[in-house]
């Protein structure tokens, strides 16, 4: 209790160690700014919202909307110490969205709404629970009825600002049309722990205890400061939560979790995700892209990392997702849903980038013809000891299962699920990866997962892993390892007990046929810098004690072309 306390003082003082990178506040050239004030769903608290409009535009004109409702959004969170308090202006957190598509220009008006507790917005932040949803309904809905809109709203955001987009859909407020969502949080769960292990984010919630308690820039309007005065109950509230409430059932983050909510939704969703992910994990991808109804969703699945699909590298040399397009696309989708402009470029469904750096077209995820093929795991016991590095196997690590090296390319394309029985103690881990295994024996992870072991004695666990799109090449092998820990990525209570492992399988997805024809675009930083990584390297000794048939697909199959259209 002494430490949960001590970590509560911290969040609650450490007022400039934000997530939100400083910049400058300042007014836009393009665009004419108001502040409003509009209560929640519940009808009492008072949220507040930034408008940029275009710029000389009568304000009975009506155009769309583009809305991000977030806990980023604080005035005085985009200055820097050394910056004038008394600027003017909104946060600019979305304004190179703004200068790279012209929004406002080409007939968008932009709102920024804060979520409660943040900014200028009254009450006390949620974490993603019904309050920030209601806030999220109220603002879509708010938007959508005043005189300058049309009653078209369109959500954007990136991380938590993409989650928000999510809840929209989950909620459906009136007026919304189309969210894009980068690099959301599917499930706040997930975000903080995987089947009952936590991530090394843990404790998260002290993050935005501090971005709810940062007050607003000293030239905001009282009703701003007032708002925005912390509401220290809650804090409490989400740090317990975050951190006691191990089962994404429970009674914390059920409501947190929008995975389920997206089954059978038609408004149209524009997705990205990176496989190579180190903020926003895969974890819930497939699960809420493949709920979504309709004809008119969009995803980029690609090897990059927490970054917006325009993001160029810091030298502005080259695009953080490989690609060029994305600001061009993302706008035909707003056109086509805000604004009734139907695209003259078909854009495809999902594009998908592989481990070789191509992006390709394909009409769902996983590809249709994406199967999965079922091998039987060597098994034993081990120790539950909270070590093992899932990227960097200890090569005294025993639990393997390595394939004989491929007569063939086989290409890796979906999520695997590992299933196994087990005995042991309450409360242990067990931990699966799979690896591409090069012929020199150097290991290099494709997927992981990992369980916390409920219950005792013999039992049985299953899990789906994370996505991926994976050429294995001729002469490579495919390995699985089964271990305690992956601490590059969780943190472990350990029981220091043994785990027996009586039987496993696992049930890896390839494709039937090659692909041949990609889409512009090219390697990332992120799959680069992945691959160029330090790699455990087994022994030849230990790939022929390790090594077991493997059922895998056959060779890839040329598709053949279609038919000619005949008149």
């Amino acid at each position: 209790m002494r430490s949960r306390l001590l970590t509560l003082a911290v969040a609650l003082t450490a007022f400039s160690a934000l997530l939100i990178p400083p910049a400058s506040a300042a007014l836009r050239d393009d665009a004419d700014w108001s502040e409003h004030y509009f209560p929640s769903s519940d009808g009492v608290t008072r949220l507040h919202a930034d408008v940029l409009r275009p710029k000389g535009m009568p304000w009975d004109e009506q155009t769309p909307v583009i809305l991000t409702v977030s806990p980023y959004t604080n005035h005085s969170g985009s200055l820097s110490p050394t910056e004038d308090q008394n600027g003017v202006g909104p946060n600019p957190r979305f304004y190179d969205f703004l200068d790279l598509t012209g929004a406002l220009t080409k007939g968008y008006t932009y709102v920024m709404v804060d979520l409660p507790g943040d900014g200028g917005s009254g009450g006390c932040n949620d974490w993603g629970g019904v309050r920030e949803q209601a806030a999220v309904y109220a603002a879509v809905e708010w938007a959508a009825s005043q005189t300058w809109s049309t009653g078209s709203v369109g959500l954007i955001g990136k991380s938590y600002d993409g989650w928000t987009g999510l809840m929209g859909v989950a909620t459906q407020p009136k007026g919304l049309e189309a969210v894009v969502s980068l690099e959301p949080v599917y499930s706040g769960y997930r975000y903080i722990w995987m089947n009952g292990v936590r991530r090394t984010n843990w404790p998260y919630g002290t993050s935005f205890t501090q971005v709810d308690a940062m007050p607003g820039r000293l030239s905001d309007t009282p009703e701003y400061h007032a708002n925005g005065a912390p509401q220290a109950w809650c804090y409490p509230v989400n740090i317990a939560g975050h951190n006691l409430d191990d089962s994404e059932t429970g009674p914390y983050w059920a409501e947190r979790n929008l995975v389920p909510t997206s089954l059978g939704k038609t408004t149209p969703v524009f997705l990205t995700q990176g496989f190579l992910e180190t903020n926003t994990k895969w974890d819930g991808t497939s699960q809420y892209w493949n709920g979504l109804s309709g004809d008119h969703n969009h995803a980029w699945f690609g090897q990059f990392n927490h970054v917006r699909g325009w993001e160029k590298t810091s030298d502005g040399e080259r695009f953080q997702t490989g690609r060029s397009v994305f600001i061009d696309e993302m706008m035909r989708f707003f056109d086509e849903h805000l604004k009734g402009i139907q695209p003259e470029v078909i854009d495809p469904v999902v594009s998908v980038q592989d481990n070789l750096g191509r992006y390709r077209a394909e009409s769902q995820w996983p590809p249709e013809d994406s199967h999965l093929y079922q091998t039987a795991l060597n098994v034993g016991t081990y120790t539950d000891s909270g070590s093992g590095h899932g990227l960097r196997p200890n090569e005294s690590q025993t639990m393997w299962t390595v394939s004989e090296p491929l007569a063939h390319d086989v290409w890796f394309s979906g999520e695997p699920v590992f299933t196994a029985g087990v005995d042991s103690i309450p409360n242990t881990n067990i931990a699966a990866n799979v690896y591409d295994i090069s012929p020199d024996g150097a290991v290099q992870m494709i997927s992981r997962g990992v369980s916390l072991l409920r219950g005792t004695g013999p039992r049985s666990v299953s899990f789906t892993m994370y996505g991926q799109d994976w050429v294995i090449p001729a002469g490579h092998r495919v390995g699985v390892l089964i271990s305690p820990a992956n601490t590059d990525e969780f943190r472990y209570f350990a029981t220091r007990q043994d785990v027996t492992v009586r039987w496993a399988k696992i049930d890896l997805p390839f494709l039937t046929y090659d692909r041949t024809e990609f889409l512009d675009g090219g390697s990332t930083p992120r799959l680069e810098s992945y691959l160029g990584g330090n790699k455990t390297v087994l022994s030849a000794e230990q790939l022929a004690s390790y090594e077991v048939g493997f059922t895998l697909p056959g060779p890839l199959v040329t598709p053949e072309p279609p038919p000619p259209n005949v008149e």
